[in-house]
């Protein structure tokens, strides 16, 4: 998938310390005009290096929605904000990216943001509900009421708040960890465009599947469209790693993943490196996370992604036997392992990295941390991975 990753990787530490490129998106053209920015030179680059299949020191970690509830200091931080007004502020959003590197020694830090930042730059309206979720007071019922929808080269200057919040927060980091930026990928974001929220079946967008498959495609080439320049942006101002998540790939079988989703999450990692060389910069490596998509990992390793995330559900070693040894993968202990003693903590965390071997390989959760897990946990969980990978490598 990747040739030379030594050179790659090094040109990327050098341009981030010589530019910032801001972006601009004019009809359908995406334009990169660069100046001196001076980015501080990156201290820790162990992560980046296990993603691009590099031989690391030990295994680096971080975690699915890091910058969370769980923490007082994010509870504070958001108590006078609504959320989605937290994430049109570059100036939280760094502070809530920040909070969770103050306390424990992650080697990555994830840009605070959300995956529905794109609906709403698309023209439609998204609230966030105490207790509820997302909810789209207007979802997409019909085939005519994507005419609704802005057109998706508008979307990169729409979201201009959120390149400023990684360009604010890159300085911030002052070179302690690589910052990863991220979006939903199209099928995930269509679920929540059509259902007009969360569900449990998605039957409303399943359905539109089956019985408007050409509205489908055709939402679908909208949101990567929209997409594409948005993750570039992303780069450009100056995220090192893009995470795409696949959230519900789990509610599509592999006939309607292959038809519906596959295709899309190629696309984007296609035309993403596609536009990062042609604006005159750096590659940087991508994950692809789909949850519950265990029956389509052989398919998401030739995808086009130097990472593949892995759920709880994936046992490790069958997963390398699918994916074989030309990925990194990344992942997976039960969410709800944090629950556990910090002792039996670092149990689950040796088996795990037995599992998954030394090398090619991130340390994360199989999916994201929940609002009532104890923040000492979560260090536990950091240091055990150090500490056994360390121990690992020795013997």
């Amino acid at each position: 998938m990747r040739t030379n990753s030594s050179c790659h990787r090094n040109i990327q530490l050098q341009r981030s310390s010589l530019f910032s490129v801001c972006c601009c998106v004019a009809t359908a053209d995406f334009t990169v005009e660069k100046r001196p920015q001076g980015f501080p030179e990156l201290k820790n680059d162990t992560f980046l290096r296990a993603a691009w299949g590099e031989e690391t020191d030990y295994t680096p970690v971080w975690c699915m929605r890091q910058a969370g509830r769980y923490l007082p200091e994010f509870r504070e931080t958001r108590a006078a904000q609504d959320f989605f007004s937290t994430c049109r502020s570059p100036e939280a959003c760094c502070e809530l990216t920040l909070q969770p590197l103050r306390r424990f020694p992650l080697d990555a830090a994830i840009i605070f943001s959300d995956i529905l930042v794109v609906p709403q730059a698309l023209g439609m309206e998204v609230t966030m509900v105490p207790g509820k979720g997302p909810s789209f007071p207007e979802p997409l019922r019909e085939e005519q009421d994507l005419e609704r929808l802005r057109d998706p080269a508008v979307v990169a200057s729409e979201l201009g708040y959120v390149f400023q919040a990684i360009t604010l927060t890159r300085q911030r980091l002052a070179g302690r960890v690589p910052l990863i930026g991220f979006a939903g990928a199209p099928w995930t974001l269509m679920t929540y465009m059509v259902e007009g929220g969360g569900s449990s079946t998605m039957a409303q967008a399943k359905r539109w599947l089956y019985q408007r498959p050409q509205a489908s495609h055709q939402l679908l080439r909208i949101l990567t469209d929209a997409l594409v320049p948005y993750l570039v942006g992303q780069v450009a101002a100056g995220a090192q790693a893009l995470q795409l998540f696949e959230s519900h790939a789990g509610h599509l079988g592999p006939q309607l993943f292959n038809k519906f989703a596959l295709p899309y999450i190629r696309d984007v990692a296609k035309r993403v490196k596609a536009r990062l060389r042609e604006a005159g910069l750096a590659p940087v490596p991508m994950i692809i996370f789909a949850k519950d998509g265990h029956f389509a990992l052989e398919q998401l390793s030739q995808a086009g992604y130097e990472v593949v995330g892995l759920d709880w559900t994936v046992a490790p070693k069958k997963a390398r036997e699918c994916v074989g040894k030309t990925v990194t993968l990344q992942g997976n202990l039960d969410p709800c392992a944090l629950y556990a003693s910090e002792e039996e903590i670092g149990q689950l965390v040796k088996q795990m990295l037995d599992d998954f071997g030394p090398q090619r390989y991130i340390a994360n959760l199989g999916h994201g941390l929940y609002p009532d897990m104890d923040p000492e946990h979560v260090g536990a969980f950091v240091d055990a991975v150090h500490k056994h990978s360390r121990l690992l490598r020795q013997n």
